[in-house]
């Protein structure tokens, strides 16, 4: 009965599972035990920490240079909303053939000449001198640093164990969040001995350093399934897309990641600013906390994902559990419960990378070679929600005159409501769509063991 009752969180199983490659069915480096594990860590999990952590930067950094930016290029909120949310647009356009590419030439070279193409668009940034310069560059930016998550992944999943992506994950995600926190109180320090548009020169030769870090250390793994026809790759999106299971769990897991990078990345500085009323100094402060909860969460999550497994409690079982957790602290929030108080925002933090862990989950429910296409599959959606959301809040904030120091307070909490709601609907849906399922006699068994 208990064993029945787990079985009932997890996902949707197919008659005959796509899980049939033999690459699936081995560790991802048993195959190539030339590197201990130590070993990894520094040559292919730093090399790839360090993007990541660039790209987490440039996500953030308009959170605390907002202001600077309103001003120096005479931006309303919807302004705003857009040059930071382009960002997310080019981004989330470039998923699906990202997802080709990598499964076709592998991460290392990939990722290394993406962030030669960011730092090409920090310097545009650094030197624009209107909206529309600054807005090309920060597109250019969202180009570059489209793989610095999937890239990643997949040089996870070609090295390191199965059972340990969901640990090996949240500890890479860690590096994300130093990468935000640095865009908090060290970036503010920063912008009191120079200017936005130097920092963004600074962070274009940064870069360029992390992109040849990863040319000259990451090896690439010989022995790796040979890609398939540029065209069987693509046919193999087709694939993902149809699968039920897929579908079961993105909506919630897209809703929650872009409600992330929306707020975190923009609307968290300016919310702070306007609804609690804080200053500058205040904004970074509480900011910084904000990515230190998101930091430790990642790798929190990941430590008990991996240790309830063990104990055969399923990884949806977790999802869901982190992400009713994510939507308490939004409800704070919206509710204006405590609306001083770093609790919620911290409590956001923790649990916004939750359903990060819907990238493993998924990955083992495809074959080895499928890795990098399920990865941008997922982000492709969870991007382009994210541009929606970042551009539509401003347009909600935008409903109401501004006031003398900002934007109006009950324009944040009508749009964070909004947002709240579509998360909500996903849940929902995952709930819907899996107990439909069971209604129709699958067997809860069988499901359990799909998820596992």
């Amino acid at each position: 009965m208990a064993g029945d009752r787990l079985g009932m969180l997890a996902l949707p199983a197919r008659r005959r599972p796509i899980r049939s490659d033999p690459w699936i069915a081995m560790p991802a480096s048993s195959s190539t035990p030339r590197f201990s594990v130590p070993i990894l860590v520094l040559i292919v999990f730093m090399p790839f920490a360090g993007g990541f952590f660039l790209s987490y930067v440039y996500r953030s950094v308009n959170a605390v240079i907002a202001p600077q930016l309103a001003v120096d290029l005479g931006l309303s909120p919807a302004d705003l909303g857009f040059l930071t949310s382009v960002y997310f647009m080019t981004f989330a356009a470039s998923q699906l053939p990202l997802g080709v590419l990598l499964d076709r030439f592998g991460p290392r070279r990939v990722q290394a000449y993406l962030l030669f193409c960011a730092a090409a668009g920090a310097f545009i940034f650094a030197v624009g001198s209107d909206f529309t310069a600054v807005a090309i560059g920060r597109a250019i930016i969202g180009f570059g640093v489209c793989g610095g998550l999937m890239a990643s992944f997949k040089a996870i999943t070609l090295w390191f164990p199965p059972r340990s992506w969901p640990l090996v994950n949240g500890c890479f995600l860690t590096m994300g969040g130093l990468g935000a926190m640095a865009a908090t109180v060290p970036l503010e320090l920063v912008l009191n001995v120079i200017g936005w548009r130097e920092v963004f020169a600074l962070m274009a030769g940064l870069t360029v350093i992390a992109g040849g870090m990863i040319l000259i250390s990451v090896p690439e793994r010989d022995d790796a399934p040979a890609p398939a026809p540029v065209g069987d790759q693509i046919k193999g999106y087709a694939t993902i897309f149809t699968d039920r299971r897929f579908w079961s769990i993105v909506p919630c897991t897209v809703a929650a990641m872009a409600t992330n990078f929306a707020v975190q990345g923009l609307w968290a500085g300016p919310w702070l600013r306007d609804v609690a009323g804080l200053d500058r100094q205040g904004v970074a402060e509480y900011l910084f906390v904000l990515t230190v909860a998101m930091m430790v969460g990642s790798t929190v999550n990941g430590m008990v994902a991996v240790w309830l497994e063990r104990r055969g409690i399923p990884l949806i079982a977790t999802i869901i559990m982190l992400l009713l957790c994510y939507l308490t602290a939004q409800a704070c929030l919206v509710l204006q419960i405590a609306p001083l108080s770093l609790l919620p925002w911290i409590g956001f933090g923790f649990f916004s990378n939750g359903t990060v862990l819907s990238y493993p989950l998924l990955n083992r429910l495809f074959p080895l070679a499928f890795s990098g296409r399920v990865s941008t599959a997922i982000n492709v959606l969870g991007f382009g929600m994210a541009f929606i959301l970042q551009y539509g809040i401003g347009a909600i904030i935008d409903l109401w005159p501004s006031t003398v120091d900002g934007y109006a307070a009950p324009g944040y909490l009508y749009a964070l409501g909004a947002v709240w709601l579509v998360q909500v609907a996903g849940f929902l849906w995952f709930l819907v769509t899996w107990f439909g399922l069971s209604w129709r006699g699958v067997s809860t068994r069988d499901l359990a063991s799909e998820a596992r």
